[in-house]
């Protein structure tokens, strides 16, 4: 009834502009296979995990929860395959991102837009530095048929990443075939600009690609800022045939969205706006369509708080005023110190109170442990709901406590990676220095290994956490920016998070300096059983020295003894020549922890073995480095002769205490009585 009240030019005006809003916000044209987003309200998309669509037109990917993922992808598949031809179709896509990380300078993962055959492949994906794309056991499987460009913002050593912020183009895994650092080429100067893709800006991206009908299949990626007109250079080109993802059936069709996920950090992943089209460039997205971003700052200041603050203010200050003297009291309590060498760290900084209240006051109750640098204590952040656990140390009780908390701050803030325990923040009070931790349920490793309460690991758990402490020391030796030396490589520092994997932590010890440089001699430090016999000559730590006290890790977690015992004669026995004696015997395996539960494998237990011991050779050279270690330890190169002749460990011990070490202490496994003058067999730090 209401549409004969209409005049019929208006009926006719209120048709078309009904046929043009269906056609622009839309979704697809059957003809050229094309479809254009500006905001996706209404928008005609399957999604899953933590992926919606906001009242304001936003696709959010992730949530901002942990450990989650999210996908959003065109809900039909795309003739990818074309009819006339063996080759995969040209396409060409655009899209408006932003990432809006817990922090302003960390974030959790990424996201990647992505072509699949099969989305059934998303739904056995994982979180975390899988992207939600991929898992553990399909990563590099040919028959995933998934194709991927990654905007990455964790470096993951195992992916060969480039660094903590770089796009990357995937094939069936997640070691990309090409990457690049993010940002874009100027136009006017043809220099390149890097661009932060945790930054929480809007950025655009150009992916295209070209079938190969008149040459090499190709794709090429390029990026910039929103509202920059796209660059005549793009960022990455790579050599990329999709007619390997995309089924061989004449018109076979592929699946066309986008992926993010979150690990134990918080993120969440922002699309803007997307257009796509087969054979030809997709639709230019309208900018001032788009929807708006959640505010990065704060709230703009109301025109009756600009009247209201100056007279709450002066209450506030006569109020201070008259209570003073509680006031004052009471934020002794809370107070902090703050020095000018801290401005770098501002933004992991925690405040006093938040820390003392989530450890309760740093009870009892909450004390996770103490050793050598301080206590430490479980926490729960009232604000975030987060698990820390919060170290304190009083400057006052530790000669080393500034020194260490110095380092620390420097060196494990800035460190990423997986088998590394992560440093969150800071705090400092009078006599005081506090560290906070992500926490970590499990505990350290030598509880598994000495406290009867505790379940004995297995051999599978022993050796991933053998892997995983040696991919954390290849990448502070190699692939960080800096050369990082931990010093203090042992059980006790090894942490176990909830799935079982060891992190390297306590970087109280730890010295950095730039590759290719020399390191300064320094103070003795670190475990007696894990020191390196050239400490004691050199006074330099080293990369080197570190591999040294793993190979003492390597036999303690295999044989589940310490480095250094009393015997029945209230002598020290090292571990070492306990495994080298029946090593010359033959009878290497009677050295490993009879406490492992359901057997092991026995090449893998011989191999751990020997690379311990050759770890644990007198001299620097005669040691692998880490880079070598995770080759033996993944098979990709076969361990040295370890015959007598090679190792030595006698005779190139006597020669090295004689020729070399003159008067100094001479700490090799024949000769670790005479380091008795350090402290006790635990921490040495003069």
């Amino acid at each position: 009834m209401a549409l004969q009240t209409l005049h019929l030019p208006t009926l006719l005006l209120v048709l078309l502009t009904d046929v043009h809003w269906a056609h622009a916000a839309a979704a697809a044209d059957h003809g050229h296979h094309q479809f254009v987003y500006n905001g996706f309200k209404d928008a005609n998309l399957t999604l899953d995990g933590g992926a919606a669509v906001t009242p304001g037109g936003l696709l959010m990917l992730t949530n901002g929860s942990i450990q989650t993922k999210g996908h959003a992808f065109h809900p039909s598949p795309l003739p990818f395959r074309d009819p006339d031809g063996p080759n995969a179709r040209s396409f060409s896509t655009a899209f408006v991102f932003a990432i809006f990380g817990q922090y302003a300078d960390l974030s959790a993962d990424g996201l990647a837009f992505f072509v699949c055959a099969d989305t059934s492949v998303l739904s056995t994906a994982l979180p975390g530095k899988f992207l939600g794309l991929l898992n553990d056991s399909d990563n590099g499987n040919r028959s995933n048929r998934v194709f991927a460009v990654e905007l990455d913002t964790i470096f993951h050593a195992e992916f060969r990443d480039i660094n903590s912020n770089h796009v990357g183009v995937d094939v069936d895994s997640l070691v990309s075939r090409a990457a690049a650092d993010a940002g874009y080429y100027d136009d006017g100067t043809g220099q390149f600009r890097n661009l932060s893709l945790i930054s929480r800006k809007p950025m655009q991206v150009w992916v295209d690609y070209d079938g190969g009908a008149t040459g090499t299949p190709q794709v090429t990626v390029t990026m910039a800022p929103l509202g920059l007109p796209r660059p005549k250079r793009p960022l990455l080109q790579a050599a990329v045939d999709l007619s390997d993802v995309v089924a061989r059936d004449a018109g076979a069709a592929a699946y066309v969205g986008f992926t993010a996920a979150t690990g134990v950090l918080l993120s969440r992943h922002f699309v803007l706006g997307w257009s796509f089209a087969l054979d030809g460039p997709a639709p230019e997205l309208d900018i001032s369509e788009l929807p708006a971003l959640p505010p990065t700052g704060p709230k703009p200041r109301s025109k009756v708080l600009e009247i209201v603050l100056p007279v709450a203010s002066a209450t506030l200050v006569l109020a201070v005023g008259v209570a003073g003297y509680t006031w004052a009291r009471r934020r002794s309590k809370y107070a902090e110190l703050r020095e000018d060498w801290e401005i770098p760290f501002g933004p992991h900084r925690f405040s006093y109170k938040d820390l003392f209240h989530a450890t309760m006051g740093f009870s009892e109750e909450q004390l996770l442990g103490a050793g050598g640098f301080g206590s430490v204590y479980k926490g729960l952040l009232g604000k975030t709901g987060m698990e820390v656990a919060v170290k304190k140390v009083s400057s006052n009780e530790s000669k080393q406590g500034t020194k260490a908390f110095v380092a620390e701050v420097a060196s494990l803030g800035r460190l990423r990676h997986r088998n590394l325990v992560q440093l969150l923040g800071y705090c400092r009070r009078k006599g005081e220095l506090l560290l906070v931790y992500n926490y970590m349920p499990n505990g350290s490793l030598d509880k598994y290994l000495y406290d009867p309460s505790k379940g004995a690991l297995d051999w599978p758990q022993r050796l991933r956490i053998v892997r995983g402490v040696a991919s954390g020391l290849l990448y502070l030796h190699e692939d960080w920016e800096q050369v990082v030396v931990h010093r203090d490589v042992k059980a006790s520092n090894v942490l176990l998070d909830s799935d079982m994997n060891g992190r390297l932590g306590d970087f109280g010890l730890a010295r950095l300096y730039d590759h290719g440089a020399d390191v300064h001699t320094t103070h003795v430090v670190g475990t007696i059983g894990y020191l390196a016999p050239e400490l004691g000559h050199t006074g330099k730590p080293t990369p080197a020295t570190d591999v040294f006290a793993f190979g003492a890790f390597l036999l303690e977690i295999t044989c589940g003894r310490r480095p250094v015992e009393q015997d029945r004669d209230n002598n020290r026995a090292m571990l070492v020549d306990r495994v080298i004696e029946h090593w010359r015997k033959g009878l290497i395996i009677d050295v490993v922890d009879a406490r492992i539960p359901d057997g092991y494998n026995f090449q893998e237990v011989s191999l751990v073995l020997k690379l311990g011991l050759l770890c644990s050779h007198p001299l620097p050279n005669g040691r692998p480095t880490m880079r070598q270690v995770m080759q033996y330890l993944d098979g990709n190169m076969v361990l040295p002769d370890l015959s007598p002749a090679y190792l030595g460990f006698n005779e190139m011990e006597e020669r090295m205490c004689h020729m070399e070490l003159s008067n100094s202490m001479c700490m090799s496994s024949t000769s670790i009585g005479t380091i008795s003058g350090l402290s006790g067999g635990s921490h040495t730090a003069q």
